[in-house]
């Protein structure tokens, strides 16, 4: 994929500054699958080569998983695997979302996900949310999938791991559509939820969820 993309804006403003006074490997962590009613959540964690070192041309466009399509986010998932430093993924059931709640399953799995890197990041950036209880500092960066390089190439990682999880439990649960809305509110998935009910992969903690299960 030479096709001369680059990079939009600068997003690797964060980790240059952090290169520059002598912070490095630098980590970016993203999520896909919080706002779904069905599926797991997935978190990925990315450390990128240096910004002293050019970007594989492969990899100069990295955006927000959101703004690919679904053909440039699985060649990029290929190549952030082969070029990255370091990748993690973590997949959260729907057991535990709905024990926890999706925001505290969220920060937990994000934590996993960075301590799980190898080599172990001395700074983390991670999209909205501040982490917590990883061992060195990090920064909540708003929007960061749109002005981050790093968090941009974990939210690939992530939508394209739970996009093919979300496909391949079409093939058990082939009633709700999961393949083409991953697990997402639409009208045809509302549908089929009125007409066969939550399967085992819906999240009963979300009120949509526990509303058809009743009292």
């Amino acid at each position: 994929m030479t096709n001369g993309a680059k990079l939009s804006g600068n997003m690797r403003g964060h980790e240059q500054a952090l290169e520059d006074s002598g912070i490095w490997p630098v980590a970016g962590a993203d999520e896909a699958g919080r706002g779904a009613c069905a599926g797991p959540l997935v978190i990925a964690s990315v450390i990128l080569p240096p910004p002293s070192r050019p970007l594989p041309e492969e990899l100069m466009s990295i955006a927000d998983s959101k703004a690919l399509t679904e053909r440039r986010r699985e060649l990029l998932f290929d190549h952030i695997m082969s070029d990255a430093h370091a990748v993690s993924v973590i997949c959260v059931d729907v057991e535990e979302i709905d024990e926890k709640g999706v925001h505290a399953a969220n920060i937990s799995g994000m934590r996993r996900a960075l301590l799980a890197l190898d080599p172990a990041p001395q700074y983390v950036l991670t999209d909205g949310f501040a982490i917590a209880g990883v061992g060195v500092p990090g920064l909540a960066v708003w929007k960061g999938d749109q002005v981050s390089a790093a968090i941009a190439a974990a939210s690939i990682i992530a939508k394209v791991t739970r996009d093919r999880i979300m496909v391949d439990l079409d093939e058990e649960f082939p009633e709700y559509g999961f393949a083409k809305h991953k697990g997402y509110i639409t009208r045809v998935h509302e549908a089929a939820l009125i007409e066969h009910g939550p399967s085992s992969e819906h999240r009963k903690s979300f009120a949509n969820i526990a509303a058809l299960l009743g009292p």
